[in-house]
């Protein structure tokens, strides 16, 4: 891999890991629910008007929208809404990895190699030591909202895999016309008219103009520009290869909450979040053959936040 693609894969991580502090702002102006839902609209409505329909199963697309988009989002919006600090929650989304894993060996029958398998079992105990010092604090509810959110993203990858879309970056913009309408309902349900009327007409709270900034963030640059760029990379490179580069997301994600929002982090979380890092990284890699093989035309590409 060329130095200037491997800083463009470093770049999408910062995108990525910036973009839970993006969230954090937004979230204190917006309910989460309907922030889901305001997010994915935005993009949506762009889509629908000026990009085809992507040439893939019906089933796949609206699995890769309701995991991915839905799910992911509704539940990573809730748990860092109900308190769960924007720099551990970058690390627990990570469990979307190993998750992954085990969801395409049920379901599936996918094979689990043994480097895969010794991977799942690490990042599982660190997340483990994490949310077991999550519970000690009284903050376990978050933590597994969070958690709920990586099982989600899970779904969203396998459907996005077996999409086998010709153009990935068009399957990722139409996964977001799924969200909208389910997300908009469940946050009126839930939320209300009233909370969410109040989040769209007093602009002249102080959260206003960061929430704002920080959902424009969210749209062009944690979601556009950053999975553009990783789109592109993945479709010149083998995933082994470019794929190890989203664990600098949970680093950049933990130290940008920490200097931005003073976010304190205890010894045993730091424990916990540096064996999810090596555990998730040691499933990810490839055989030396394996990544030396051309990525196939078709392949499915992750996306990111």
């Amino acid at each position: 891999m060329p130095f200037t693609h491997r800083l463009l894969a470093a770049l999408v991580a910062v995108l990525w890991g910036v973009n839970f502090l993006a969230i954090h702002a937004s979230l204190e102006h917006f309910p989460p629910l309907f922030l889901v839902a305001l997010r994915f609209v935005l993009i949506a409505i762009p889509t629908l008007l000026l990009i085809p329909r992507p040439d893939v199963e019906l089933r796949w697309l609206l699995g890769y929208g309701i995991g991915f988009g839905t799910l992911q989002f509704l539940f990573l919006y809730w748990g860092m809404a109900a308190g769960m600090p924007a720099g551990l929650a970058s690390l627990v989304l990570q469990s979307s990895a190993p998750f992954t894993v085990l969801l395409g060996a049920i379901v599936f029958g996918d094979r689990i190699s043994r480097r895969q398998l010794s991977g799942l079992l690490i990042a599982s105990s660190g997340l483990a030591i994490v949310g077991g010092q999550r519970a000690e604090a009284a903050a376990l509810l978050p933590f597994l909202l969070v958690l709920a959110g990586g099982l989600g993203w899970a779904i969203g990858n396998l459907a996005n895999a077996r999409a086998k879309a010709p153009n990935p970056l068009h399957l990722t913009l139409w996964m977001s016309v799924i969200p909208p309408i389910p997300m908009l309902a469940l946050s009126l349900v839930v939320e209300g008219p009233g909370e969410i009327g109040d989040s769209l007409t007093s602009w002249g709270d102080p959260s206003a103009v960061p929430a704002l900034i920080g959902l424009g963030y969210t749209i062009v640059l944690g979601t556009l520009a950053g999975s553009g760029i990783w789109t592109w990379l993945m479709a010149r490179h083998p995933a082994g290869v470019v794929a190890p580069f989203s664990m600098l997301v949970p680093v950049v994600g933990m130290s940008t909450a920490w200097l931005v929002l003073d976010e304190s982090v205890s010894p045993g979380e730091l424990v916990g979040a540096a064996i999810v890092v090596l555990g998730v990284l040691l499933g990810s890699r490839l055989g030396r053959s394996a990544a030396a093989a051309p990525i196939p035309h078709d392949a499915a590409l992750p996306t990111g936040r």
